[in-house]
């Protein structure tokens, strides 16, 4: 923390010592920890800078030269930055930035493409599918006539015949391709064919893989998908907010799904964030640690499975592996527990055809994003590697869960949090 964000600090102390302390508290809590959760990441002081500065205190319904304010022209500046950046990053005919998180992008996808009560194949949610790929928990699951596709039983890769089958059968108008806890390549062509069969748009959420993609280390969605969707705090390193994607053909029917059908006026703060981050992803340092989030997070499936833990899916293309914890006897809630009393923090999470109920899990998913932003490689991986089985086989030993603390502190110290210390 350098001088001027303790002094802002110092000020909130007075001003309000509980928020002050908290924020401190998590300072602290993400400098020392060892961050594997798969949608986390650190933005940079860029991008910090940018989200907390002064356009935070402008309203500015409408989009760039059709304002519904006054007092719009700089903002206008930086949305204009956004969308032509986050074109030049994708390849995208049209982009909206104005989505406030992943879900509502997701919800305004909907809006623009369906109407209410229409059918839509989406990946369920305990195969690796995203709440609003249609739970019935999930606004998605209540509005639209959602049929779930999954994963082969054997293998724990999508089933693309059943996709298919099922495509044939139900006729969908739309068909969404993405997931939150799937560790495979996503094969974009071969859903836009099944998509083509049947007559339906394909629409592709790529929340978790949108780093990855617009560096170089997974397959694009472009050409293949008619409208994408995204975060873009993850594997992008963004503020944490929402962005549309799509062809020409849709962009007035998304654009008004954003605003005014959904949404009153748009975080401008956090637009002027995006455009930062879409120009950071955009330089040549970005590819290589996209391959290196890939990397690590092969390395660490690696060191995983030789030390005979399962890994759903025997293991992973992209920035997250997916264990299955039944075998050592302990639950996905467990394993998160005795990780973090240790300072790793990872979170339970379903695996294929788990008969746990979603508090409970049989899995754990490990993802690299955070800990390849601190600078984290080889060596690391392996030595995280090694304090994830001596925890999840030591579960009752404290004198274990000592020594491991102590040491993930000495290795977190090593290492500076980008926004934080740089």
């Amino acid at each position: 923390m350098n001088k001027s964000e303790q002094s802002a600090l110092d000020l909130l102390f007075q001003q309000d010592p509980e928020v002050a302390q908290a924020l401190q508290q998590e300072d602290d809590r993400q400098r020392y920890s060892v961050v594997l959760i798969a949608s986390e990441n650190y933005a940079s002081k860029a991008v910090l800078q940018a989200q907390s500065g002064v356009m935070n205190n402008k309203y500015a319904e409408g989009y760039p030269g059709r304002r519904y304010y006054g007092g719009c022209q700089y903002v206008d500046v930086v949305e204009r930055l956004a969308i032509q950046r986050a074109q030049q990053l994708f390849g995208a005919e049209h982009v909206n930035v104005q989505a406030h998180s992943g879900s509502q992008a997701n919800m305004a996808a909907y809006f623009a493409t369906l109407k209410p009560g229409e059918t839509v194949l989406g990946m369920a949610l305990d195969q690796g599918g995203h709440l609003t790929h249609g739970a019935t928990v999930s606004f998605s699951g209540n509005t639209y006539k959602f049929v779930q596709y999954g994963v082969d039983r054997q293998t724990e890769t999508i089933d693309y015949d059943q996709l298919e089958r099922l495509a044939q059968e139900h006729r969908p108008k739309l068909i969404v391709a993405g997931c939150s806890a799937y560790s495979r390549i996503i094969d974009f062509p071969r859903f836009r064919a099944i998509a083509d069969q049947v007559g339906a748009l394909l629409m592709v959420d790529m929340a978790h893989i949108a780093g990855l993609i617009a560096g170089g280390a997974h397959p694009s969605p472009f050409p293949h998908a008619h409208i994408v969707t995204s975060t873009t705090q993850k594997t992008l390193r963004g503020p944490r907010g929402g962005l549309i994607l799509c062809t020409e053909e849709l962009a007035r029917k998304v654009d008004s799904a954003v605003f005014p059908y959904s949404q009153g006026g748009p975080f401008m703060h956090v637009i002027a964030a995006k455009a930062v981050c879409f120009g950071e992803a955009l330089r040549p340092d970005f590819a290589r640690y996209a391959s290196q989030v890939v990397s690590n997070c092969q390395l660490l499936a690696q060191e995983l499975s030789e030390a005979g833990l399962r890994l759903v899916a025997g293991g992973t293309d992209n920035h997250l592996v997916l264990v299955d914890v039944t075998p050592l006897g302990i639950t996905g809630r467990d394993a998160e527990s005795a990780l973090e009393s240790v300072g790793i923090i990872a979170n339970k999470n379903a695996i294929p055809y788990d008969p746990k109920p979603p508090r409970v899990t049989s899995g754990l998913r490990l993802g690299t994003p955070a800990i390849t932003s601190r600078g984290c490689g080889p060596a690391e991986m392996r030595q995280v590697a090694r304090w994830i089985v001596q925890i999840l086989t030591n579960m009752g030993n404290d004198q274990v869960k000592q020594q491991v603390a102590q040491e993930v502190r000495a290795m977190t110290s090593r290492f500076p949090v980008p926004g934080i210390d740089q």
